[in-house]
């Protein structure tokens, strides 16, 4: 059923929801391994750390809206999830969740809407 006011139907607002969620996913990914530290942080990555950020990653996919609670709250869950297991150091895995949340201004940058440009209506 469309919208009077703004003509979308509520399949498209779910469609454009999930859209801006795999996109927050991908960025963070993205600047991860590939931002101002990209080299290095590949360097070190071990296994159980790409699994953890994928599960992180898939959490955040799921969202319509990723809020930085909502971020946070995913990074927690698969941490503690990760410090449970026997041979993984918990302080490794605190310095990945806390890397994880540095992450989120530019997460927030990337699926912030740009700005609308005001187009000069034409006198007649």
């Amino acid at each position: 059923m469309k919208n009077k006011n703004t003509g979308i139907t509520t399949g498209e607002k779910v469609a454009v929801g999930a859209g801006i969620a795999a996109l927050a996913a991908f960025a963070a990914a993205g600047y991860f391994l590939y931002g101002k530290d990209g080299a290095k942080n590949r360097k070190k990555v071990r296994g159980w750390m790409l699994k953890a950020k994928g599960e992180v990653l898939e959490g955040v996919e799921k969202l319509k809206d990723v809020t930085e609670e909502q971020y946070a709250a995913i990074i927690e869950k698969v941490g503690a999830k990760y410090k449970a297991v026997k041979n993984i150091d918990p302080a490794e895995v605190e310095a990945m969740a806390k890397e994880l949340r540095g992450h989120w201004k530019n997460i927030k940058k990337s699926i912030s809407p740009a700005p609308k440009k005001k187009v000069a209506k034409k006198a007649k």
